[in-house]
């Protein structure tokens, strides 16, 4: 299997065209769909359904960039291997984490890491849990550090750190005067609140929408975001509620909010360290994820490879 031919295929599985793929490789359009061609033709097979917008797999297609993955993972593991044997500590080291812990942790763990590794250049991935697992399950990711929750597919998963989510109450609101704060309450007494949500996609706006069908509530929505940190700061100036993971509570917002425990919430979501099965970790990708734990004061462990 030519490692050319299995960027390509991948890449113009990942841009959803070919015209698309073939301004990513910097390669002409024609000279792609000739190359894509010849690899069909090598294979006995079509790889991708031309008729779907965007572009898709078919089965021969699908097994195809399994095994793609399979033979990307061996040159990679080789490499670091060879890599370390020879102590060049030398490479590129693709990081994926949300916005949010990327500000509570990186400026903790990447000066230490560079002194550690001046050489090892790092990329970061900054989206939301759910597409850097997938980026990761795909291979376009090293390490992800999301929230999320352990699933049977590619990627091995660590935990870091357990996560609550918690309602936030502005002090100002109805509900705070009604309960103490760290006292546990149901969703349900929230009815009457307006809440500051996350958007679709976010795995507490997952776990809020959820909550709201279970008890069939419909309550007012003051704002939308993608943004945590700036969620969380209106809440607590705007007289509004918000469901959030106890450890984005602050204590710079202890004085503005409180914070409830949310009874019968089997809905769970914690933080972990994903890589793919298989995947060879040098000792600077051990090393990285060594600092993470320090810096939350969690006992390093990473599974046997």
């Amino acid at each position: 299997m030519n490692l050319k031919h299995v960027q390509y295929v991948l890449t113009i599985l990942r841009e959803g065209s070919i015209t698309a793929a073939s301004k990513k490789l910097y390669v002409s359009q024609p000279a792609l769909s000739q190359t894509l061609k010849q690899i069909e033709q090598d294979l006995g097979a079509p790889i991708f359904d031309r008729t779907t917008d965007p572009i898709s797999l078919t089965y021969a297609g699908q097994q195809y960039v399994d095994a793609a993955q399979q033979v990307m993972d061996i040159d990679r593991n080789l490499r670091a291997r060879i890599a370390e044997t020879k102590k060049e500590m030398h490479g590129r080291l693709c990081i994926g984490i949300s916005m949010q812990r990327g500000l509570q942790l990186l400026p903790l763990v990447i000066p230490e890491f560079s002194r550690m590794y001046p050489y090892i250049r790092i990329e970061l991935l900054e989206h939301g849990s759910a597409t850097l697992e997938h980026m990761t399950a795909e291979g376009q990711c090293d390490l992800a550090l999301i929230a999320t929750s352990e699933k049977p597919n590619k990627l091995r998963y660590v935990l870091i750190e357990n996560e609550a989510v918690v309602l936030m109450a502005a002090r100002s609101t109805e509900l705070a005067h009604r309960f103490a704060d760290g006292e546990p309450i149901e969703i349900t007494q929230a009815q009457g609140e307006r809440f500051v949500s996350m958007r679709e996609g976010h795995s507490v706006r997952t776990i809020q929408d959820r909550l709201f069908e279970r008890h069939n509530m419909s309550p007012t929505i003051l704002m939308e975001t993608t943004n945590m940190e700036a969620g969380k700061h209106v809440a607590a100036r705007a007289n509004a509620v918000m469901l959030i993971p106890n450890v984005y509570v602050t204590q710079d917002l202890h004085y503005r909010v409180q914070c409830h425990p949310i009874l019968n919430n089997d809905y769970q979501r914690h933080f972990y360290l994903c890589y793919r099965r298989g995947m060879y970790l040098t000792r600077y990708m051990e090393d990285f994820v060594r600092l993470v734990c320090e810096k939350l004061n969690v006992p390093f462990f990473l599974s046997e490879q």
